[in-house]
């Protein structure tokens, strides 16, 4: 049985993965686009984040260059796909692939880099508020902080243009806007999301290291598969809550596997059962969710209606 203090860890480290679940949910639930710039792209941020901490610079200062270093990897894999017309999941290989080699030089080719003794945004906090929960607490904030910009964001004209390039990219054009460049804005902070998920990681472990990005982006699509199945997709914000929500769940389970006694060797194995698991839910999810609304492509409500408002919206 899972002890209490394995599961606040597991919800503290679900924070984190809640933001990377954030950055994948732009990509491929808002622009539907698939994209594994993600494996790449939070190591760049964890190891630019490590290597400012660990030279004594600011830790909120190490998030900020973490989430444009990630966002830069994002601006790569999306004009790969504008300009030099590669399909977007090549495109998503091609920068994880080269961004092995980055993320080296940022780490001073070290392949692991310590934090043990550097300050971080959470031994920060606990020095300002001591207490047995500022960890959570503090990634409590964080999320929330996220999930408002984002619903506060996906909002205004440009969030409707962003959700409309995903929808129907023929009707954006039509209506004068350069798809292209929306997918390039879109990949950016999708990917700058999960630099700064990156960042937060290496400052939550107290090291980054350069295999740490293998296998992430499946954590968030399960994480948004799973959120979306379990807590339903009524609203915009619901939907952001359910996504942050399913990298909890996520974590929670990988800790209830390795409580029952399952080796580490085999937590991939553990991942593998529960994306396959998510994915079912998903498919489920298109003519029955637990909210009792029905769904469909992971869209709830009337589609004519919301593409009908994402259409004047964008023609403002």
């Amino acid at each position: 049985m899972i002890t209490f203090a394995a599961f606040i860890g597991s919800v503290e480290l679900g924070m984190v993965y809640a933001i990377l679940a954030l950055g994948v949910f732009l990509s491929f639930r808002t622009l539907n686009t698939p994209d594994l710039t993600v494996d790449g792209s939070i190591v760049t941020g964890a190891a630019a984040s490590a290597m400012i901490c660990s030279l004594g610079g600011n830790p909120v200062l190490a998030l900020a260059v973490s989430f444009v270093f990630g966002a830069m990897a994002g601006i790569i894999t999306a004009l790969l796909n504008t300009k030099l017309k590669i399909q977007p999941l090549l495109a998503g290989i091609l920068v994880m692939l080269g961004a092995y080699s980055i993320n080296l030089r940022i780490m001073g080719n070290k392949s692991n880099i310590a934090l043990t003794k550097s300050d971080t945004i959470y031994k920060m906090t606990k020095e300002i508020f001591p207490g047995t929960y500022t960890s959570l607490v503090l990634g409590i904030l964080i999320v929330a902080a996220v999930i408002t910009l984002l619903f506060f964001f996906l909002k205004t004209r440009l969030g409707f243009a962003l959700r409309a390039t995903g929808d129907n990219e023929d009707m954006v054009r039509a209506s004068g806007i350069s798809s292209d460049q929306m997918k390039v804005f879109g990949l950016s902070l999708s990917n700058g999301l999960v630099g700064l998920a990156g960042g937060l990681l290496a400052q939550y472990q107290s090291y980054a290291d350069i295999g740490m990005g293998v296998g992430m982006v499946v954590i968030g699509l399960a994480s948004v598969i799973v959120g979306e199945a379990i807590f339903g997709t009524r609203s915009l914000i619901r939907r952001l809550i359910a996504v942050a929500l399913g990298a909890i769940l996520y974590r929670l389970a990988i800790a209830v596997a390795l409580a029952a006694g399952m080796p580490a060797n085999d937590l991939k194995l553990v991942s593998a059962l529960i994306v396959t698991v998510a994915l079912a839910l998903g498919v489920m999810g298109e003519n029955f969710s637990f909210t009792g609304k029905n769904s469909k492509n992971g869209k709830t409500g009337k589609p004519g209606k919301i593409r009908s408002r994402i259409q004047q919206k964008v023609g403002e």
